[in-house]
């Protein structure tokens, strides 16, 4: 119990003082403790997630979005994680597409959930690096025990034949199983054009 021990000198101190019963001493360190873990907890949701920035709500305008508000509440809500429902959102490039997304993502993280965060060129990067030992479907079924898989800036660049191919294994893994989120410049109705 590292965080109750690292507080239990200070605390114990200041029971004498204020002459608390053992027990209420006992319940202190125990609910720094469950306190300690749990931000330690979303520390490591948050690292292993790979957000580019670490942007949030708090400084989010829904009014400046394209999105319209009423769709950004209903987002926010998460309830379509759970349905493991996927969100498109396309627009041009500076529209803040990236900074909803992370910020949902962060939310998300906070929620007690996990997230995996790429740009469209890492799943390419993942299925050259283990293509030659086989491994990818089992790179592939780690980054689905997240949660919420974001693909960041679709039809931003050309689409290579690997990345084309780490996204049709995600995707493929993905379906119905978790929700992805993918950002892009394009209509989803122009994905198939960028694919070789």
């Amino acid at each position: 119990m590292p965080y109750a021990r690292a507080l239990a000198p200070e605390m114990v101190a200041t029971a004498r003082a204020q002459r608390w019963e053992p027990i209420e001493v006992i319940k202190a360190l125990f609910v720094e403790e469950v306190a300690g873990r749990s931000r330690s907890m979303l520390a490591t949701r948050r690292k292993a997630a790979g957000f580019p920035t670490g942007k949030t709500f708090d400084t989010w305008d829904e009014s400046a979005s394209s999105i319209p508000v009423p769709t950004q509440h209903v987002l926010r809500t998460l309830e379509w994680i759970g349905r493991k429902e996927n969100v498109v959102v396309c627009g041009p490039s500076g529209t803040g597409k990236t900074f909803f997304l992370e910020a949902l993502g962060q939310q998300v993280v906070e929620a007690g959930m996990r997230v995996a965060w790429f740009r469209l060129e890492d799943p390419g990067a993942l299925v050259r690096a283990h293509r030659s030992d086989d491994s990818v479907g089992r790179v592939v079924a780690r980054i689905l025990r997240a949660d919420l898989i974001v693909v960041d800036d679709i039809g931003l660049l050309e689409v290579g034949a690997d990345a084309a191919e780490g996204l049709y294994r995600l995707v493929d893994a993905a379906y119905e199983k978790r929700s992805i989120a993918v950002s892009s410049n394009l209509h989803p109705g122009g994905f198939d054009a960028l694919m070789p």
